[in-house]
């Protein structure tokens, strides 16, 4: 369930610099990037993605880059034209959008996937899901199209933090017939973790097998790098009512058919002279269902204080376990 809300103020030319108020906290990205607003929300990515392809040479696959985001808007500057530099080289035909959740509930990436999937349906014929604060360093790490199923770039052996068999976070690319076939990834998860090992279990019952990168002459220390602040930007561990108890099973209710959201508006940026796409995203919450999409009445309470490092162990037992 969606619906395209008009929330432009005017268009702007490519000559004026971006108000970010609608991105981000800032009130301004300076020269690096400059922005266009959308006019007709009805039509907004259909148009957008109709320029993205009048462009360029039609490749014979088409990647959109999703990328859940909110308030990381000095971590955007630094992956945009790291991207640009890294895709390039391997040719590919390729559009990055920036899933901008605006809402006041916790932030939901696996939603905001399922959101950016449906939206940009019809112009590419396969996905990344990808992490702002994960940059690929190895030029070995191919984003070509994963014909024979789900790629997991970052797998646990590459990845700088997270090295238990079953995570597939970070960098996942999958097409589109294999993400209409798991019905998407779970809406339950509000908050952070959990919502990537329950979609490996949704890859595992559908019989698809994840493949990872082979050969790849660098390790954990730097075939990525990592670039969240953890001091400065804090995850959002805290459970409240019975999250912890539902989200460690296999959701069999949520998914893509029912992911429930408004578009307020889209925005056309380039940042150092990369195009992209800024869709902003409002999430709309079912409190019968799932009542800790807010949680900010329990923020001290004892889950909030156990370790990372445990709960990422913890994870594993949910994607081997359902």
């Amino acid at each position: 369930m969606h619906e395209h809300v008009e929330a432009c103020e005017s268009a702007q030319s490519d000559s004026e610099h971006c108000d970010l108020s609608r991105l981000s906290r800032l009130s301004s990205c300076g020269d690096e990037c400059k922005c266009e607003a959308n006019a007709q929300p009805s039509q907004h990515l259909k148009q957008i993605t109709d320029e993205i392809n009048g462009h360029k040479k039609k490749a014979e696959h088409q990647l959109a880059i999703l990328v859940p985001f909110r308030d990381r808007f000095e971590e955007l500057l630094i992956f945009v034209p790291h991207m640009q530099k890294f895709l390039d080289k391997q040719n590919i035909d390729y559009h990055i959008f920036i899933l901008n959740q605006v809402d006041r509930y916790r932030f939901n990436r696996a939603s905001l996937i399922n959101i950016g999937f449906l939206e940009t349906e019809k112009a590419f014929d396969y996905i990344a899901m990808h992490d702002v604060d994960l940059l690929p360093m190895n030029d070995q790490l191919s984003y070509a199209y994963p014909s024979a199923g789900p790629h997991h770039i970052s797998s646990p052996n590459l990845h700088p933090r997270y090295h238990y068999f079953t995570f597939i976070g970070g960098i996942l690319l999958i097409k589109r017939e294999h993400f209409i076939q798991v019905n998407g990834m779970s809406n339950k998860y509000w908050g952070w973790g959990l919502e990537d090992d329950e979609f490996y279990v949704r890859l595992k019952e559908a019989g698809l097998s994840v493949s990872r990168p082979q050969n790849i002459s660098t390790g954990t220390h730097n075939t990525f790098r990592h670039i969240h602040d953890r001091n400065h930007r804090k995850r959002d561990m805290t459970k409240c009512y019975n999250q912890r108890e539902i989200t460690r099973k296999r959701d069999r209710q949520t998914g893509l058919n029912n992911v429930s959201y408004k578009i307020l508006d889209t925005i056309k940026m380039t940042i150092s002279d990369t195009s992209l796409t800024v869709i902003n995203i409002s999430l709309l919450c079912d409190k019968s269902s799932t009542p800790w999409c807010e949680c900010e009445k329990l923020v001290g309470s004892k889950d909030q204080g156990k370790s990372k490092e445990k709960k990422k162990t913890n994870n594993n037992k949910l994607a081997t376990g359902l």
